[in-house]
């Protein structure tokens, strides 16, 4: 690396400063920077949600974008966090997708979501998309961080170690936060517990 001249990461911190400072401008540069990413995550969450009807990765990616620009000065001090918020909005995305879809068929053939051990591999057990938003829902009146977790995990592939950065907290506490949140939502869900 030459002398004066910036890593990466340091760039995408400064990105992150400018655009919670208000600079719609790098908001763009921004999710220029990290859009392969993004990309990965949104295909891997399409995959599990089984997602059968027109709506694609790229699609997925630009209606997150779309969404998330919408919003004014987001407090979003890193990757971490940034991602954590982008597994928000994909819950969201695909939330309202799955109740478009479930109005239009009047109930029938909602999309599913799988709730694994790890963002990767074989997945556990599978669950519709709406009945984990309702689950999320009722966990959130237990604990918030739980939900946190959560759905970085189920929703934006973060692994242990970037959601506990996100959050600030031990990827121990993050550990055993998932697998009580894990546990929660597999009673709720009805899963077979080795799911």
């Amino acid at each position: 690396m030459h002398a004066g001249r910036e890593s990466p990461s340091q760039d995408i911190t400064q990105l992150f400063v400018s655009w919670r400072h208000g600079n719609g401008a790098d908001f763009d540069a921004l999710f220029a920077a990290l859009y392969q990413e993004l990309r990965a995550i949104a295909h891997q969450q399409l995959a599990r949600a089984r997602a059968s009807d027109t709506l694609r990765t790229t699609a997925f990616v630009h209606e997150a974008y779309l969404r998330l620009a919408d919003g004014k000065r987001l407090d979003v001090n890193d990757r971490g966090h940034f991602l954590a918020l982008c597994a928000r909005v994909m819950r969201n995305v695909l939330v309202d997708r799955s109740r478009e879809r479930g109005r239009q068929k009047r109930g029938g053939d909602l999309q599913r979501v799988e709730l694994d051990e790890e963002p990767v591999g074989d997945a556990p057990g599978a669950a519709d998309v709406l009945a984990v938003d309702a689950a999320l829902e009722r966990l959130a009146r237990l604990d918030a961080r739980q939900v946190e977790i959560a759905q970085m995990r189920v929703f934006g592939g973060l692994t242990l170690e970037e959601a506990a950065q996100a959050l600030g907290v031990s990827a121990a506490t993050v550990k055993r936060d998932w697998r009580k949140a894990r546990m929660f939502l597999v009673r709720e869900l009805n899963l077979e517990p080795g799911a």
